[in-house]
């Protein structure tokens, strides 16, 4: 799996696509509103003439109401800014890049659009268009110095490929499709060392585009505890889509071999993971780092550890993460197992919370492209 191929949610809008099944993406979204604004308002008044263009980039965009909701409420940002600070008002036209692999569903989002405008078009909003722009962020993007915001959720866990050792087959996660219990340490270094190559690409490419002073805003999934052995509710979740193919192995459904040949592209940093390499790499200065949690099933607003209803909060995470997973069991099992899987899933997600809640870790990163030591 290479970086312009692989991980893409499921496409349309039917009942097991992305676009119906992103709740729990926008949860995390709407958490970190307030940084956004922030971030924006530090961007619009950072320009340097009364009449500039904004170029903002969404990484990782995906498809459905998530992507324009970020749309909306970066428009909604700068027109609340402007509306209170009149006199410190300037004429801007915000220029917004919808990023994401070449198989994603663009095609969802351009047929969004026309609603869309009907939210956003107001009269006192800004001028403001939106592109599409297909490509790996593990790539370059954009020219030198262009961009002045960037924002990515739920997307930064992806890894540009699976580490070549496991997709050669040099080393076995037997059983496993990411870090288990029975995961061997040399593989755990392998997912470790796939992401640090990754972030810290990832961190030199954006700071090349960020213009002085520019701001990123990063949102993704992680982990609490440092100890891998200990790795966390990501994990877990994955363990059981592992068990879920294993039972299927057992009636002989699925071939072992290809159980053990498959690995996700993924990798949950600890926030001191990710806090390490963003000083290490010294283009970019923390202005925030928080980690945040949200409950495994997306419908599940409410707080405690206790689950009302495992069986109906199985199927709700069972459907939340085929969403999201669909695609690359489909192109390593085929299509035949899929409905099998998940029922399979669902109730082993159901046995598994009727012991406690689950909960998602989240880290979420707020930077400013830091000043050159010449500057």
């Amino acid at each position: 799996m290479d970086a312009t191929s692989g991980v893409r949610m499921a496409t349309g809008n039917g009942e097991n696509s992305y676009a119906v099944n992103s709740r729990l993406q926008e949860k995390a979204i709407l958490e970190t509103w307030p940084v956004l604004r922030k971030a924006v308002e530090e961007v619009y008044t950072s320009l340097s003439t009364r009449w500039s263009t904004i170029v903002v980039a969404d990484l990782g965009c995906s498809s459905g109401p998530n992507t324009l909701r970020f749309v909306t409420e970066v428009i909604g940002a700068i027109r609340a800014y402007t509306q209170k600070s009149e006199e410190h008002a300037r004429g801007v036209e915000v220029q917004f890049f919808l990023n994401d692999l070449p198989g994603n569903d663009f095609n969802l989002v351009f047929r969004s659009l026309e609603h869309f405008e009907g939210i956003a078009g107001r009269k006192e909003a800004p001028p403001h268009y939106v592109a599409g722009l297909p490509g790996s962020y593990y790539g370059k993007l954009f020219p030198r110095q262009s961009v002045h915001l960037f924002h990515s959720s739920y997307s930064l866990m992806w890894r540009s490929k699976v580490p070549p050792e496991l997709s050669t087959c040099t080393h076995l996660n037997e059983g496993n499709i990411y870090i288990g219990n029975t995961t061997p340490p040399t593989v755990i270094k392998l997912f470790q060392e796939q992401f640090r190559k990754d972030f810290e690409l990832f961190l030199i490419l954006r700071s090349r585009e960020l213009v002085s002073g520019g701001r990123m805003l990063l949102t993704f999934l992680g982990r609490k505890s440092e100890e891998m052995l200990m790795h966390g509710e990501v994990s877990s979740m994955l363990e059981l889509v592992a068990k879920s193919l294993q039972h299927l192995v057992q009636k002989g459904r699925v071939e072992k071999k290809k159980l053990d040949s498959f690995n996700l592209p993924y990798y949950a940093p600890s926030m001191k993971e990710v806090n390490t390499l963003i000083k290490k790499n010294g283009l970019f200065n923390v202005e925030q780092i928080k980690l945040f949690e949200s409950n495994w099933d997306p419908q599940d607003d409410l707080d405690g550890d206790v689950v009302l209803d495992s069986a109906s909060s199985g199927k709700n995470v069972a459907q939340c993460i085929r969403a999201v997973l669909e695609p690359l069991i489909v192109d390593h099992f085929g299509q035949d197992i899929i409905d099998e899987l998940f029922m399979v899933f669902a109730a082993t997600i159901a046995k598994h919370l009727e012991k406690a809640k689950a909960k998602y870790p989240i880290i979420m990163v707020s930077l400013k492209k830091a000043m050159p030591l010449n500057y």
